[in-house]
């Protein structure tokens, strides 16, 4: 297998070329689209090649000793030092290899990008079946956002994993706005497209840094280089904190965490399956990774760490409470996101980096059933989204209700299922690492309550209570196909038996075996985190109590409010409408953004504009060029007054002058020139004497 786990990412690239290149071919040729039975074949096909591979590797690294599960894999020298050392003089050593790494993390990894992504493309043949023209263009793009997440998961140096960050970038624009006669869509993946390139702008920064401190920008020479030559944490602005710094910023604009969060929410106007594959397998969780990639970076700038950990804390809460007032069952799943990557990176800022990754394999499950479960409700209502206009649906789409259901209680912290355990152990880790802190505790357990109070909201408006529907509507809703139903099912059973890779030692069965398996990816970092496990099992067990207790207090909260009373959270409504109209507008940072970026941007852009800019230049030309070419008589006339007074006074004084001057000194000489010898004589032996007495007086 380690000669062979490259082929990981190139499965879905041969994918994309079958799928993008043949389509177009053909198009090109008859005019007719490809087969849909060939365009999916190819897509899945390609996907799961790589789900077992990806499997077999893994199981491979286990069988190695826990220091000998690196592999690493050079397929070609892109950069090669010697031919720049002409231009720069210094860089014979350095080089860019498109070369692979499989470790612990990336191998994680791989299983959850493949296996995720691999039950959305079979979902996708399903939900996107009536699509026609665009269908080997979806799948085709499908393939392509899979090689650039399995390019970065795998990449062995920061600029083969910029490749892949750039490229899952391009695909969401891609499919975010898959549909192209639909403005909102185009909208949107431009603003998709655009903030992530703020957070991609620091990213380049650090990278930048990264290789004018180490000289390299290979993980391992680069980790090597920073224990050598930061053997102690750094203090804030210095080196090592600036590239920290600016890869958090990058991983920011990638992850949705404040303030770059405001593309995300928008990224729904995309198919169900591309929000999925976004929100759970690819896209968001590339920050999150990097971040865990670099975490002997992080583990040497603390005060990065805090920054990391209250942005984190504060996204969480922050996006947690705007999706408690969201109406669009996708827009209530997308805040859930942002909230839970949150929680992700409070994770990696105190130190459990661990965690933090097993939060993101978890959250992957759970939040694609909660999507793609989504999208079975929004075919069956011929596309509706909106809660109000739904409930009682559980007995049309039994299926879909009861695999959404798990999800929801995963993801609400219920005991047992995945969400409860990951949730639970960054909440422990927050309490107990020594980066950690009392109030991201506290926040942590509040976000949890928030995050089962709305997740069973929207259960309760969509699945249950009163029908909403349209009589229209609701003589055609049925349940989905196999095909889609299939893939809930099992992401169903993934979000009940996953988090038990990663029991905590409380329970007494033994370490953490998840945090064991990925302990050599994190060997030189966060040296602090493991002091937390010497802490007392009785204050995990409460605190473990309490976080349980306010989850089922949140739960409790959405059946009185939207189940069995609802008249209590309209009149809550009316009375905090001000509120409530703030936190339903997203608390006005679009609007915000707007104004100060979208808007000021592109009035100024008016004002230079070509119309405008015409505008002042004609103004210019009739106010003041023709002014003064009307005005020139005048001004010839106040020019010839002067000259003449300059003529008379002044040039005709002057000359003048030098006469009369010509004239004095003329009549002076007229009268010593007498023509008598005695005379000029008389005047010789004057300046002779003259002279002489010059000369005396000068000591000469």
């Amino acid at each position: 297998m380690r000669n062979y786990f490259w082929l990981i990412p190139l499965f879905p690239l041969l994918g994309f070329i079958l799928n993008g290149g043949f389509g177009l071919w053909q198009v090109a040729r008859t005019g007719n689209r490809p087969a849909k039975p060939f365009v999916y074949c190819v897509a899945c096909g390609s996907i799961l090649l790589s789900l077992l591979l990806s499997l077999s590797c893994f199981i491979a690294l286990l069988q190695l000793d826990p220091h000998d599960r690196v592999w690493e894999f050079e397929l070609f020298r892109w950069i090669h030092g010697p031919a720049l050392q002409t231009v720069t003089g210094d860089l014979a050593n350095f080089h860019v290899s498109w070369g692979f790494q499989l470790d612990p993390l990336s191998a994680v990894m791989i299983l959850v990008v493949t296996g995720v992504g691999f039950l959305i493309h079979v979902y996708s043949i399903g939900y996107m079946a009536d699509e026609e023209e665009g269908f080997y263009r979806f799948f085709a793009y499908m393939n392509l956002f899979m090689f650039m997440m399995l390019t970065l998961v795998l990449a062995n140096n920061y600029l083969l994993m910029f490749v892949g960050w750039e490229g899952v970038g391009l695909c969401s624009y891609l499919l975010i706005g898959y549909y192209i006669d639909k403005k909102s869509a185009g909208d949107a993946a431009k603003k998709a497209f655009v903030v992530n390139r703020i957070g991609d702008f620091a990213f380049i920064i650090g990278m930048l840094m990264i290789f004018t401190y180490f000289g390299s920008l290979d993980f391992t020479e680069v980790f090597e280089g920073v224990e050598e030559m930061f053997p102690t944490p750094e203090t804030l602005w210095g080196p090592l904190c600036w590239i920290a710094l600016l890869l958090f910023i990058g991983a920011a604009g990638k992850s949705a965490q404040i303030p770059l969060f405001v593309w995300l929410p928008d990224a729904m106007e995309g198919p169900t399956p591309v929000s999925a594959l976004i929100h759970a397998a690819t896209m968001v969780t590339a920050g999150v990774y990097m971040v865990a990639r670099s975490s002997a970076i992080y583990s040497r700038a603390p005060d990065v760490l805090f920054i990391v950990a209250v942005v984190g804390i504060c996204t969480a809460l922050l996006a947690a409470s705007i999706a408690m007032f969201q109406q669009d069952i996708k827009r209530v799943l997308a805040y859930s996101t942002v909230s839970q990557l949150g929680y992700m990176f409070a994770a990696l800022g105190v130190g459990a980096a661990a965690a933090g990754i097993f939060h993101l394999m978890t959250h992957a499950f759970f939040k694609a059933l909660l999507f793609l479960g989504s999208g079975s409700v929004i075919a069956a209502l011929h596309h509706e989204q909106d809660m109000r206009k739904m409930g009682g649906l559980k007995k049309y789409l039994p299926r879909t209700w009861w695999t959404m259901g798990i999800a929801t209680l995963a993801i609400a912290g219920v005991p047992g299922l995945a969400g409860f355990f990951s949730k639970d152990e960054i909440l422990w880790r927050s309490f107990s690492n020594p980066e950690g802190h009392l109030v991201f505790w506290l926040v942590g357990v509040l976000v949890a309550g928030m995050t089962a109070f709305y997740m069973m909201r929207m259960m309760f408006l969509t699945f249950h209570g009163e029908e909403r529907l349209s009589p229209e509507v609701a003589s055609h809703v049925h349940e989905s196909p196999s095909v889609m139903t299939v893939p809930l099912v099992i992401l169903a059973v993934g979000s009940v038996f996953v988090g038990y890779l990663g029991l905590p030692a409380w329970l007494g069965l033994g370490p953490n075996v998840f945090e064991q398996f990925l302990e050599p990816a994190f060997e030189t970092s966060y040296h602090g985190a493991g002091e937390s496990v010497h802490a007392a099992h009785s204050t995990e067990i409460l605190l473990t109590l309490v976080s349980v207790a306010v989850a089922g207090l949140g739960i409790y909260l959405a059946y009185q409010f939207f189940l069995k009373h609802k008249e209590k959270a309209a009149r809550l409504r009316e009375r905090f409408s001000g509120l409530h109209s703030i936190i339903y507008n997203k608390y006005y940072v679009d609007e915000a953004y707007d104004f100060l970026f979208v808007s000021g941007g592109t009035g100024w852009g008016r004002f230079f504009g070509a119309k405008n800019w015409g505008r002042f230049l004609s103004a210019f030309d009739n106010n003041v060029v023709d002014g003064a070419v009307n005005n020139s008589a005048s001004m010839t006339k106040f020019v010839a007054w002067v000259s003449g007074l300059v003529d008379i006074h002044f040039v005709d004084r002057i000359v003048n002058l030098v006469a009369e001057t010509f004239e004095f000194f003329s009549t002076v000489l007229r009268k010593i020139q007498t023509g008598l010898v005695q005379r000029y004589a008389l005047f010789f032996v004057i300046g002779i004497i003259l002279v002489i007495s010059f000369y005396l007086y000068m000591g000469v």
